[in-house]
């Protein structure tokens, strides 16, 4: 289990976006994030990594267009 979370400065204004938007959005992504940080390579949201230069990165569907990315360093993940 991933003991750390942090953000960029884009993720959490993206995220403090939708506190104020979408309230079922909202869920989900506080849905993925739990599940993330228990199991951060499978799991709900379809997990896949990013390709080509982004590799280091991962990502889950958050709704049909919009996708919750994060990089995965040992015990800490960062959305």
């Amino acid at each position: 289990m991933i003991e750390v979370l942090s953000w960029t400065e884009s993720a959490w204004s993206d995220y403090e976006y939708w506190q104020s938007q979408d309230k079922k959005t909202l869920k989900r992504i506080n849905k993925l994030i739990r599940d993330t940080m228990c199991s951060p390579f499978e799991g709900i949201g379809k997990p896949e990594p990013l390709k080509e230069n982004l590799s280091v990165f991962w990502s889950r569907r958050i709704d049909e267009t919009n996708r919750l990315v994060y990089a995965v360093d040992s015990n800490q993940i960062t959305i």
